[in-house]
Order: structure tokens, then sequence, then C-alpha cells
């Protein structure tokens, strides 16, 4: 901080500021986890002074040598990582990761077939509000009704019946495990591309916690910043035969020259990935999950599809009278930080919800266990008990922080 401090000391109080509201919070966003400081390191790093478009070997720029061997690490990494034929390292985020794949093998006013966004999906799949929803004609599958969990049946006969060129796969607030070879099976049928979006679930995956989709997808892309403990950013993992139209894709199909310093900080992210010291935080999330939910389905606050099999908690607040919007902010103003969202059939708007969405990345990669699970599943309740009352808030926000200071914003993956 020193050279921030006396060049621009408002952005140094900011990041400091940041630094500590993290320190002193809960965090149980499922979107959100803790890199560890090589990784911000790498993000700082020197190759933040370098353009290179293009690919190792075939660039735009000269002075490439060293970026060529940084990308090409990056690359093999991802590649033993996930057991992938071929990675793309350079995608900025994951929205343009999934453009990029779109890009590669559809064209504008084809059909696609993705998960609806109120029932767990994701913006980039075909939603209204993106620009995927303007550009292709989308067909959306969801839920059961009676059990909350993909109807695969339901689905081949959308797919039947739409006849897409892309099947999408993944969400961002389904929290059971996807059967990726049955999804498959139904694009083979159709004659369908399989395309699945493992953003939320990368870590568990890389961990072998949970299955992978890779064996059975044309295209997984993912964001390394979620459960994979790593920069902002996107990666594109493909069959070998979709090589070359993937990379065009992305270069000069959607993106100029890679932000090398967010290269830097990928490859020390799938190494860090592969140590038996991520693992155990991988399998930690999936306990601290699980235990969430029978926490809060004890005390009334019914988690949605029965339980988790992943990182994430969905609660349905409709049996406590509580909207999602009221609730999320009692929990902030004690500490603990998760998000609103809406739930399958909800009667509410996207603004209200009548759910929240927990995940237990942040606090695991903290070291939190089980007994600190049951402490917090405490606090919640306590609080969205009586959501008004500021007393009981502030009391909560004081064990909050006592918590928090027991187990600090260190590097638990180091060594």
């Amino acid at each position: 901080m020193r050279l921030i401090e006396k060049d621009d000391p408002a952005v140094a109080a900011l990041i400091q500021k940041e630094r500590s509201r993290q320190e002193t919070t809960l965090n149980l966003i499922a979107a959100e986890n803790t890199a560890p400081a090589a990784i911000l390191d790498a993000l700082g790093s020197a190759f933040n002074n370098k353009t290179a478009e293009g690919y190792p070997g075939r660039r735009y720029h000269t002075g490439c040598r060293v970026t060529d061997e940084l990308e090409q690490l990056a690359v093999e990494r991802a590649k033993a990582l996930f057991g992938a034929d071929h990675a793309n390292v350079q995608p900025h985020s994951g929205v343009n990761a999934n453009l990029a794949v779109y890009g590669a093998v559809l064209n504008p006013g084809d059909r696609i077939v993705s998960m609806k966004l109120s029932h767990g999906g994701h913006l980039s799949h075909g939603d209204a509000a993106s620009i995927t929803g303007r550009i292709f004609q989308p067909s959306h599958y969801g839920v059961n009704p009676e059990t909350e969990r993909l109807d695969y049946d339901a689905i081949r006969d959308l797919v039947r019946q739409v006849r897409p060129r892309m099947l999408v796969a993944g969400a961002s607030s389904y929290p059971r495990l996807i059967d990726y070879q049955t999804l498959r099976s139904i694009a083979d049928e159709f004659s369908a591309r399989l395309l699945v979006d493992m953003a939320h679930i990368a870590g568990l995956v890389a961990a072998g916690a949970i299955p992978s989709p890779v064996p059975h997808a044309h295209f997984v892309t993912f964001t390394t910043y979620k459960t994979l403990m790593g920069p902002h950013g996107g990666v594109i993992l493909c069959s070998a035969d979709f090589a070359k139209k993937i990379d065009r894709s992305i270069f000069p199909g959607t993106q100029g020259t890679p932000t090398l310093s967010l290269v830097a900080a990928k490859a020390v992210c799938f190494h860090l990935a592969a140590t038996p010291p991520f693992r155990a935080v991988q399998e930690r999330t999936l306990h601290t999950a699980a235990l969430l939910a029978a926490e809060l389905d004890s005390r009334g606050y019914r988690p949605v599809s029965g339980g988790t099999d992943n990182h994430m908690v969905l609660a349905d607040l409709r049996g406590k009278g509580l909207k999602g919007d009221q609730a999320e902010a009692a929990l902030e103003a004690a500490g603990i930080l998760c998000n609103r969202n809406v739930i399958p059939f909800d009667p509410e708007s996207t603004l209200v919800t009548s759910g929240l969405r927990f995940g237990t990345p942040g606090i695991s990669s903290r070291g939190m266990g089980p007994e600190e699970v049951k402490q917090i599943a405490g606090w919640i309740d306590r609080i969205l008990s009586k959501p008004d009352d500021p007393s009981i808030q502030k009391n909560v926000a004081a064990m909050v922080a006592d918590l928090c200071r027991r187990f600090p914003l260190r590097d638990r993956l180091e060594g």
C-alpha cells in the first residue's frame, strides 16, 4: 500500500476500508470467495504492461516470448486440472466465454434451449435482458414444481419440439447436481451441441468433490473467482475438434488483447487448485453447505429442493412471512452477507423475491466448520425472527465480528 498511499490516498483509503469490511463480515454470498495473496500479486504484476493480441507463437506484437510461455503454462495447467483437450484462458469474464462459444458454432437467429433464469439459470443463457436473448431464439426449461429438480424427460420433450442448435446447462441458483451424461444424450439425439456453464461449481469440480461435465460436454465455460478462489475472469474448455473455432471466436471474434496479468493470476489459480489444501477447502465447502441447509430447515426456512448437493442453499422465506429484500437488508445490518434470490415459481419480483441464496465458499476458505455453521444459522434465525429490531442486529454484529477475528482472512492455501 505504500505507493498507493503516496500517489492516491483516496483510493488507498478505500482499499483499506474494503479490506476491513471483508475481514469483519461473514461472506455467505454464493458467487464470492477470498483469493490467496499469490493471486493478488499476479494481478498486480509487470504482465499488466504487455499487449499481446493473438496466441502463443502467433502474436501481432513483438516482445511476447515470455508472454507466450505464461499463456501456454496457464493453458496446460487448465487442461491438466480439468482433463480437457483444449483450453482458452483469454476470456475477460464468464459471459465473454459464453458469447465466444455461441459465436463459434451459432448464427444469429439460431435456436438454443437453456434453464429459465427464474428457476436458477443465468442471464447469458438466452434471457431476454441479455444480448444473448436478442441475438438467438431461446426456449427455456425449468424445474419440476413438486421436486424443484430438473425433469430430464421434460427437457428432452422441449428439445424435440424446438430442435435447437445448442443445449445449455448450468445455473446460478440451482443447488443440485446436474446429470450431464443424460443432457449429452439428449443433445446427440437431436443434433445439438452441449454447452455447460460451470461458473459456480468449477472449484468443486477441480477438486473432484462433485462430478465433472468435461467428459460429456462439447464446451465447458467457467469463471475463476467463485469456488475456484481465483481472479475475476473466464475460461473455455472444449474438445480438440472445436479448438480453432473457439480460439478465433475469442480473438479476433469478441476480444482484443488478453489481460495478461489476469492470465498470470489464472495460472496461479490452476496451480493452487491442484493442491491438497485446496481440495480440503472444497470438501469443507460441500459439508458446510449441507449442514447450513439442514440447520435452516430445522428453524423453518425451507431449502428449495429439500437441500443441496453443492456450495449453495436457496431458502424459501414464505413460511416465515418474509420477503427476500427485507431479509437481505436485516442480515447485512448484522454483518451477515447473502443475497435475495427468486425461487422457482416465485410470486415476487426479482427486486423483492421470496428467497435468499446462501453460499459457504467464503466461510469455508476462512476455516470455519460445523460448529461455526450452527452458530451462524442461529444468528440468521435470531435476526430474521425480528428483522426490524436494530438492537438484535447490533448484538449479533458484535458476535459476528468476534467470530471473524478468530478466523481471519489469511491464506489457507499457502504451503
